[in-house]
């Protein structure tokens, strides 16, 4: 069954009643994932997330993770920090501050305006464009409440990590607290509106001025970047079609091991230059 769901989100299956008609369908394909006779009805899909849960979703990301870092692929030294927003499934209540079938879900700012909808939080590895460890959140909750627990799973993990890439809206003395008690350095450029002169900022012309060795550094953090690119273009990260926040967990953690297992099979298949190529995996 988790087989199957990874299939699912790596050749961008839209819904679980599709997915069964695929099993159903192509034999070869079911055979692989482990179904021998008969095949899961869509229905078998929703009772599996439920009973598997959050946690149990989790476990399966930390142990794709961890053969990439016992394997000494990915390291962690420095880490970048940031989050997307995913609309939900849902119409907004009259209210204007919630959703209408999605009660959890709420009204925030996204890239193009407000929407409905939740935040990834993620934190990825600089050099190898993987995410390390996310937290799903509704989508009115702000950025900065999150860097602690993201830099406790990546201590959990075991990374050590010894730089925190974050820009200006992680601009706050907690912040940068809070990653210097993980005995690590907090890069992050002061708002545009900082009196601090000589200060390391992004300019109004988007060009990011102040200590050279803090600029490269800094330069390295558009990798979250990518990585949110490359799961919603490719794993379905933006195709969200559950209710509620556990849902919504699910969802993005089923994403981000599905990168994680392509990233394992290029090592495994001892071509590392394919780690972050889901296209030559789900195109063959």
């Amino acid at each position: 069954m988790l087989k199957a769901q990874l299939l699912k989100y790596l050749w961008r299956v839209p819904s679980d009643r599709r997915l069964a008609l695929l099993l159903k369908r192509n034999r070869r394909v079911a055979r692989a994932c482990g179904f021998r006779r008969e095949t899961p009805s869509h229905g078998l899909f929703t009772q599996f997330r439920h009973r598997l849960g959050k946690d149990g979703y989790e476990k399966v990301f930390s142990m794709l993770l961890k053969q990439l870092l016992n394997g000494g692929t990915v390291k962690g030294e420095v880490v970048s920090v940031d989050s997307t927003a995913v609309k939900a499934y849902s119409q907004r209540s009259l209210d204007n501050k919630t959703g209408k079938s999605d009660c959890e879900a709420r009204v925030g700012r996204g890239r193009r305006g407000f929407m409905l909808g939740y935040k990834v939080h993620t934190a990825c590895c600089a050099s190898c464009e993987l995410p390390l460890a996310f937290t799903v959140e509704p989508c009115n909750r702000n950025d900065k409440c999150f860097i602690n627990p993201l830099l406790e799973k990546l201590k959990d993990q075991g990374i050590g990590f010894k730089t925190v890439l974050a820009d200006a809206q992680y601009d706050s003395a907690k912040v940068r607290n809070v990653v210097r008690k993980y005995g690590a350095e907090p890069v992050i450029p002061f708002r545009k509106d900082s009196r601090i002169r000589g200060a390391f900022r992004v300019g109004k012309d988007f060009i990011v001025r102040g200590v050279k060795r803090l600029v490269k550094l800094f330069r390295k953090r558009v990798s979250v970047e990518r990585v949110f690119s490359r799961a919603k273009e490719w794993l379905l990260l933006g195709h969200l079609r559950v209710r509620g926040l556990e849902q919504a967990f699910i969802h993005a953690c089923l994403s981000f091991s599905a990168m994680l297992a392509v990233a394992v099979t290029a090592v495994r298949q001892h071509k590392p230059h394919l780690m972050r190529s889901i296209k030559h995996y789900v195109t063959q």
